[in-house]
């Protein structure tokens, strides 16, 4: 169980100026591990908007660094800080329920702890209300099901500008899911990218002649992409087909308006802290997505910490610890410890999974 360090406070924005605020405000008071609250310091914050549930699709996360007050209180505006996935002005209000995911690190660095999800009981009205309350001239916005934006206008006289068509966009959008004949092309259930710099990067297993495409929401409606047959991203292009079976990481390098699609079949493999001790070829279960690696012979003389390495030549490897031992990977987190070492060499084994948006969970037994 991942340890609380803050206290969740949300306040509703008020309507500051004739211009609809970008944000809403939100506080909160920030906890070291002893429970005392952070007086003067600087901590680091992970904001995501997420859709229908607490566990539903991000649509929006952004992160903060913050000094507190003499009492551990830290003030902040959802929407005003530096975004990492999806647009604040993108999000509609108006539809489902929303959730706001509070991620923190109380060192003011990158290792976050999630401090507790809430659900927005009312919605930020400012934010709902830029889209049909608008200046002189303006007109209103209406989004379709697949993004497009089309203008309700009128002039002077009272006529209306009914929108008629508009072209569909073949930039890359901001948010792209994947989906394919692993899931019978269900584009409700296809999943999100995660958005790293200029990389759109997912993990997951697939059998071989599986098809991928990608596709701008999770509906029907919604704009798909596939290549052109050169390795590159392209609306309404063809299926992307899967070689043979592996775990893939699914990496789509976005330039300008455009973008390339790179496949890596790899194998994860252990980086010791340590002289590398033996291992066992790691082996993977499709029914439990886990995978399996033995290691030989390890004792407090020889080994002092692991990580688990994800191997990628198109986009650079990642690499997972666990910065609170609680059996969950971090990010460049801490080294991975073994349980019960002594100067007797044992075997363990550790099994884990790498979930489609790098999060994952691992066990280590002796064997």
């Amino acid at each position: 169980m991942k340890k609380l360090y803050a206290t969740i406070g949300l306040f509703l924005a008020t309507l500051l100026s004739a211009q609809v605020p970008q944000a809403f405000s939100y506080q909160t008071i920030a906890f070291n591990s002893a429970g005392a609250p952070i007086a003067n310091g600087n901590v680091a914050l992970k904001i995501s908007i997420l859709e229908n549930s607490a566990t539903g699709t991000v649509l929006y996360t952004e992160t903060h660094t913050k000094t507190t007050n003499s009492k551990g209180l830290v003030n902040l505006n959802i929407g005003q800080g530096t975004p990492t996935t999806g647009s604040f002005g993108a999000i509609n209000w108006g539809t489902n329920t929303k959730f706001v995911k509070v991620e923190m690190d109380p060192a003011g660095g990158s290792n976050y702890t999630n401090v507790g999800v809430n659900q927005l009981m009312s919605v930020p009205y400012s934010q709902v209300s830029k889209t049909v309350v608008t200046g002189a001239g303006q007109g209103i916005t209406l989004v379709s099901p697949n993004g497009t934006n089309y203008t309700l206008s009128v002039n002077d006289g009272g006529t209306l500008s009914l929108p008629t068509n508009s072209s569909s966009s073949s930039a890359i959008p901001t948010n792209l899911y994947l989906y394919g004949s692993y899931n019978n092309f269900t584009a409700t259930s296809a999943e999100l990218l995660r958005n790293d710099s200029n990389y759109k990067i997912g993990y997951k297993y697939f059998a071989a002649n599986s098809q991928l495409k990608f596709i701008s929401a999770p509906n029907t409606s919604a704009q798909n992409y596939g290549t052109d047959g050169q390795s590159n991203i392209q609306l309404n292009g063809s299926n992307i087909n899967i070689g043979s079976n592996g775990f893939y990481k699914i990496t789509i390098m976005v330039f300008g308006s455009g973008g390339s699609i790179k496949l890596d079949n790899f194998v994860p493999k252990l980086v010791f802290n340590s002289p590398s001790l033996t291992t066992s070829s790691p082996t993977y279960n499709a029914t439990t997505n886990k995978f399996s690696i033995n290691i030989m012979s390890a004792s407090t003389g020889n080994f002092t910490g692991l990580r688990v390495n994800l191997p990628s030549v198109q986009s650079g490897d990642e690499t997972f610890g666990d910065n609170l031992s609680d059996g969950y990977f971090d990010k460049d987190g801490a080294l991975i410890m073994l349980p019960n070492l002594s100067t007797t060499p044992k075997n363990y084994k550790i099994e884990f999974n790498i979930n489609f948006d790098a999060t994952g969970a691992y066990t280590i037994t002796q064997i």
